[in-house]
């Protein structure tokens, strides 16, 4: 079912369009040098394969995997030849491109700087971390992205039909082909793989047939319906609730569901300034460290840095006086309550600004014993306002105590 022209991929519209380099790549006979950074089963390979067909260039394909320096030398002297001998171009594709060490890379470089090869490496890492300078300097990078979920019901839908694929002797049920899209988890390649496993056992597909081929249960889950914003709820409230093991299985139904992990991660990140905030400062960097971790890994890895988040933030102590704060502040802004900023604290670096008075009388901190000086901070109008009113759980007890002697030092009450 590998497409055979760009018009006929799926997905990568922003890769794809009139005047991108992919289309030039295929409408000009000048060699390119491209990499493909993107998640599995997103068309990597299937572009490089088109770049080939289309272009009427040599397809040579190298693992690197398995491949040592040898076997990059060899198809790069090959690619020589027959540009010599005949004209003809070469596109080397490289799968798994990171994998290749220093030496191997190095290898890869008087082929690219030269324009023997039209070369496209393929990589489901950072390109940034994995591969050398010199070699990325001389490329494109290209990102692709997930596939959404119409992307990859075309992709069955065009595999149960074609004559290359089913051609129309399978009757797939609604309910099978969601279920489909959904354990795909915007792989295309694991979507045929599991529509061709249900076809072996079944010409009438349904969601039981699809459970029975991928020995996977169906997760009753629909990310734009009820059970997204319910699953979704019920897992922030038993966080909030401090119920871990509650928390890790609603995660593991989201997972499972294929829902997209950039936004449970968001939504762990909100929890830990929401719901934990000050009472254990470190649920935050927790939180955005496994939002970077599944950016940076993918799945499944990176499902286990998400429950490593959920975890933390469950059972650390809990505090919503950080929302709080900003809420009460938010509202006497809208309301207008906002008052002048005292002169002593306004910016003095500008010409003239001395002779308005700003920044007179300003007292500097570090020059006072604690690095705490009684003046005054907010404007006239919202001196007595208090927002921060922290709790005593967990970290934010000695927060509590330590505000209020400075609260008091300040403010006198």
């Amino acid at each position: 079912m590998r497409p055979r022209t760009l018009d006929e991929v799926i997905g990568q519209r922003h890769l794809l369009g009139p005047g991108t380099p992919l289309r030039r790549l295929v409408e000009s006979e000048a060699p390119m040098s491209l990499f493909l950074w993107g998640p599995p089963g997103t068309g990597k390979t299937t572009l490089a394969y088109v770049v080939s067909n289309v272009t009427k260039r040599r397809f040579v394909e190298v693992s690197a995997v398995s491949a040592g320096v040898k076997d990059v030398r060899a198809a790069i002297e090959a690619a020589r030849r027959e540009l010599g001998m005949t004209g003809r171009q070469t596109v080397l594709f490289v799968d798994e491109v990171h994998r290749f060490n220093k030496a191997q890379q190095d290898a890869l470089l008087p082929a690219v700087e030269n324009r023997w090869v039209t070369f496209i490496g393929a990589t489901t890492e950072n390109p940034f971390f994995s591969v050398i300078s010199p070699l990325l300097s001389r490329s494109l990078l290209l990102t692709l992205e997930s596939l959404e979920d119409a992307d990859i019901a075309a992709v069955v839908d065009r595999a149960a039909a074609d004559p290359r694929g089913l051609a129309g002797g399978i009757t797939l049920h609604p309910e099978a082909r969601d279920q489909l899209v959904r354990l795909a988890g915007g792989d295309a390649r694991r979507s045929l793989t599991y529509l061709e496993a249900a076809a072996l056992l079944a010409e009438d597909i349904t969601v039981e047939v699809v459970e029975k081929a991928v020995d996977k249960a169906a997760v009753r889950y629909d990310r734009q319906g009820d059970q997204h914003y319910d699953v979704i709820s019920a897992f922030i409230k038993s966080m909030r609730g401090s119920d871990a093991d509650a928390a890790v299985h609603y995660l593991a139904r989201m997972v499972a569901a294929g829902e997209d992990p950039r936004f449970i991660a968001r939504r762990i990140v909100i929890f830990a300034s929401e719901d934990v905030g000050m009472a254990d400062p470190s649920c935050l960097q927790v939180a955005v460290a496994a939002a970077q971790a599944v950016e940076f890994i993918g799945f499944p890895e990176g499902q286990i840095n998400l429950t490593q988040a959920v975890i933390h933030c469950a059972l650390a102590p809990k505090s919503n006086a950080v929302v709080k704060a900003i809420g009460a502040a938010m509202d006497d802004v809208r309301r207008g309550a906002i008052g002048h900023v005292p002169g002593h604290l306004r910016d003095a670096h500008y010409a003239g600004a001395k002779k308005l008075g700003h920044g007179a009388g300003y007292k500097y901190p570090h020059d006072f014993d604690h690095g705490v000086v009684k003046q005054d901070y907010a404007p006239e109008e919202l001196r007595d306002r208090r927002y921060y009113e922290p709790t005593t759980h967990g970290a934010e007890a000695p927060v509590a105590e330590r505000w209020a002697k400075i609260r008091t030092f300040l403010r006198g009450a």
